[in-house]
């Protein structure tokens, strides 16, 4: 700052040379006034001739500065008629008032002024302009180009009518979009392909005709990865990996992955129809991120029982398929394997918690029960998890609870914390949805956690778990447990009670042995019955006070049929909603042409359930999955919160309705 003043002084200034002859002058006049008055008149002259100069240079300056705008707004005009991308100026309500040539060529069309910009370019909105929406701009198709639109907003002055415009420029991206398109067309995309039944198929087709089953297969994969340009490698008898570019994916998609029903269509000897599992990872960020997502897609497609291909695009996950049935193993290795593992877990743990899903079932109570056994069999201390009793369970809770070992044993939510402990054992019963658990905070307590299920998979999975036992095609999760308690031990203590309840598990989940029903299930209640399970004893389990078959006849009453073949009714009351949903939607199945069935319900916490029912020929579970749910392809279930039941009912209609149309699940 000091320096600054300093060069100040240095810089020559008429006013001080004026100044300090006027101190002269006066400083002479004081000795000799003749010599003061020559001096005075001498300073005026200087002081005229200063300020004749001043002025002429200042407006010479003026000429100079006024020459040079008048140049500068020349070769803005002239910068502006000329420039080499497309511009436009609109008034605030998207009138055009003014464009170039470059803008006609663009939009191939003439006499444009005055017009909205809106009309002429029909995706281009001027609320994003306003509103200061940059990215949503970024891309505007005009014809076959893309452009990105920069924009300016000026003030004018006082004398425009208008007092703001706006100036477009609209840069050409459309070779940045087509490198873009090419570049996300030859992404690779990652397929691992899984014969489903490969054992079961090979095991019921006569040794003459396997190779010629297997060869067809071979060659149908490699016809269909051709058709891809990919390379297909077979890494296995029953596992290929497939590698293509993602252009091809959306076509695929399109084509609902007619892969699987070309392969189902298979028929040289094979009395099983061969089905494959397909997961697909899409969106990786590098290839091995795309292996690992189909990887996890393809134990999707596997979880929900089969025959369908999973698209894992990131987060986004996608079905396709799904429309047999499970195909049930015969042999018994796995069950072995794993009753083994869990033995080793249980005698290895300091103590065992058993949970199942909210709103019990006898399924899920009974696979409880079937557990809290197996750990007492090995002295281990052992406790049911269970918030409060329902209508479909009570019989079976009164009974359990003239127990006194269950009436301490079955505990809820905020004892079963304070029980767990980094060494406990949490074993999860018939669901594998965290959400969907009785208590969710258990899970993130301990490190030991089981799964015994039966549902087919869907998104929402128990992660990191130490042991799993996910089989999609038996009955029940009591059919699970009762192979598993039975390998255990050569001779298993088990009271009838808890016989009881497991043959209800897997006699509430059959409809009384009637759906996915296979050999091992048979065998499963034959164990039990030799174990002293009642079957008299089972079926007062599932009688129904007389209110509750009235309300039930009341739905029944009062369903309506759309799509031909699709039944669908309400309940409007609130007791025993679920219990009675379930038994209506089993009802409404033996009405002649009905296919499937839907009840829907309201609890008194005002979620809104839903029980599907099918014979097979329509997948429930696609259905109810696009609202939250799941399940099987003949058994699944929803529950939705923050709305009315007709609100309910006519998504589930509208549901129903493209699955219909599209003809195929999604």
């Amino acid at each position: 700052m000091r320096n600054n003043r300093f060069f100040k002084l240095l810089i020559p200034d008429t006013r001080i040379y004026l100044i300090i002859i006027s101190v002269f002058i006066i400083i002479i006049s004081f000795y000799n006034y003749i010599i003061g008055i020559i001096g005075v008149f001498l300073l005026a002259y200087l002081i005229y001739y200063n300020l004749k100069i001043s002025n002429i240079r200042r407006e010479e300056w003026t000429r100079y500065i006024e020459g040079l705008s008048s140049d500068i707004d020349s070769a803005t005009k002239q910068a502006v008629l000329n420039l080499p991308i497309p511009l436009t100026i609109i008034e605030f309500d998207g009138r055009i008032t003014w464009y170039n040539s470059k803008f006609i060529e663009v939009i191939d069309r003439k006499d444009i002024l005055e017009k909205y910009v809106q009309d002429i370019i029909p995706n281009f909105d001027l609320r994003n302009v306003l509103q200061n929406k940059k990215e949503k701009i970024n891309e505007i198709k005009i014809q076959d180009r893309y452009f990105k639109v920069l924009y300016n907003i000026i003030k004018l002055s006082k004398e425009h009518t208008s007092n703001y415009i706006i100036m477009l420029y609209w840069v050409d991206q459309t070779e940045l979009q087509t490198i873009k398109k090419k570049y996300e067309d030859e992404k690779f995309i990652v397929a691992l392909i899984q014969v489903d039944n490969y054992d079961e198929v090979m095991q019921n087709t006569e040794e003459s005709t396997r190779p010629m089953v297997l060869a067809e297969v071979d060659h149908r994969l490699n016809l269909w990865a051709n058709k891809l340009n990919g390379i297909m490698r077979k890494y296995t008898n029953d596992k290929f990996i497939l590698v293509f570019e993602k252009k091809h994916l959306e076509k695929l998609e399109s084509k609902k992955f007619e892969l699987l029903d070309e392969i189902r269509e298979i028929n040289l000897g094979n009395k099983i129809p061969i089905t494959l599992s397909i997961g697909i990872g899409s969106e990786g960020e590098t290839p091995l991120q795309s292996c690992e997502f189909a990887n996890i897609a393809k134990d999707l497609a596997l979880g929900r029982g089969g025959d369908q291909a999973v698209v894992k695009k990131n987060q986004k996950i996608s079905f396709y398929g799904g429309k047999t049935k499970a195909v049930e193993k015969r042999t018994k290795v796995k069950a072995r394997v794993i009753a083994h593992a869990l033995k080793q877990l249980i005698e290895q743990s300091e103590n065992v918690i058993v949970m199942g899903h909210k709103n019990a079932d006898l399924d899920s109570l009974g696979a409880a029960i079937g557990i809290h056994r197996a750990a007492r069999n090995l002295n281990k201390d052992s406790n049911i998890v269970l918030k409060g009793s329902n209508p479909s369970i009570k019989v079976l809770m009164d009974r359990i609870l003239e127990k006194e070992h269950y009436r301490k044993a079955i505990i809820d939510c905020e004892e079963a914390e304070n029980k767990i402990t980094s060494n406990t054992l949490l074993v999860v019963v018939d669901t594998h949805r965290p959400s969907f658990t009785e208590c969710p905070k258990l899970l993130d307590a301990t490190d030991n956690v089981v799964v015994i299920d039966h549902h087919r998979r869907g998104t929402e999975f128990i992660e990191n778990t130490v042991l799993s036992y996910h089989e999609t095609y038996v009955s029940s999760t009591c059919e699970l447990v009762t192979e598993v308690l039975f390998y255990m031990e050569d001779k298993v203590a088990i009271e009838q009670v808890e016989a009881d309840a497991l043959l209800a598990g897997i006699a509430v989940d059959t409809k009384n042995f009637t759906f996915k029903t296979g050999v091992r299930t048979f065998e499963a209640a034959s164990l039990l019955r030799r174990a002293g399970a009642d079957t008299v004893s089972v079926k007062q389990l599932f009688q129904d006070d007389l209110d509750t078959i009235l309300c039930r006849a009341e739905v029944i009453k009062g369903a309506k049929v759309i799509q031909e073949t699709v039944a669908i009714a309400t309940y409007e009351k609130t007791n025993s909603v679920q219990l009675i949903a379930a038994q209506a939607a089993d009802e409404l199945l033996n009405i002649r042409g009905i296919t499937a069935s839907f009840v829907l319900g309201k609890r008194e916490d005002e979620t809104v359930i839903i029980s599907g029912r099918s014979m097979g020929d329509v997948n429930v579970q696609v259905i109810l999955e696009k609202l939250g749910g799941g399940g099987h392809l003949t058994v699944a279930g929803a529950q939705l919160e923050g709305i009315t039941l007709e609100e309910a009912k006519l998504q589930l209609e509208k549901i129903i309705e493209e699955y219909f149309e599209e003809g195929e699940e999604i």
